[in-house]
């Protein structure tokens, strides 16, 4: 592995986490797991359910060159003859896309989860 990092740089948008696009509705866990597996241990893999995030999965690595790796190799791989759509994922994009409504229904729902309802600012 350690030759691997010798090479340089990675550039500001990779990281161990992979959005995937264009799955299979009927794929399991386990299979991405087979197929991911493949490019270095996996820690986690969440794989959409709701009706909006069907077809879509996280691929959570141990290791970012594994992800980068896996990133590269498997974009256009065909599975269940589909090609897949393999994506570094980015947070801030993610919340950007988000209905302003649905975000704050959101903010609030964490809110009351976490109790911060009602709290003011820090006084010093």
């Amino acid at each position: 592995m350690a030759s691997r990092r010798i090479s340089g740089r990675l550039p500001p948008d990779v990281n161990r986490i992979l959005y995937v696009r264009n799955l299979p509705f009927k794929i399991t866990p386990e299979e991405l797991y087979d197929i991911f597996g493949k490019y270095g241990p996996v820690l986690q893999i969440r794989l959409g359910e709701a009706p909006d995030t069907k077809g879509t999965a996280f691929v959570i690595y141990e290791d970012i060159f594994d992800a980068k790796n896996a990133c590269e190799h498997l974009s256009g791989f065909n599975v269940g003859n589909r090609y897949l759509i393999v994506l570094y994922h980015k947070p801030v994009q993610m919340l950007k896309k988000m209905d302003p409504e649905k975000r704050q229904e959101r903010i609030d729902r964490l809110k009351h989860r976490f109790g911060v309802e009602g709290l003011g600012a820090v006084q010093g």
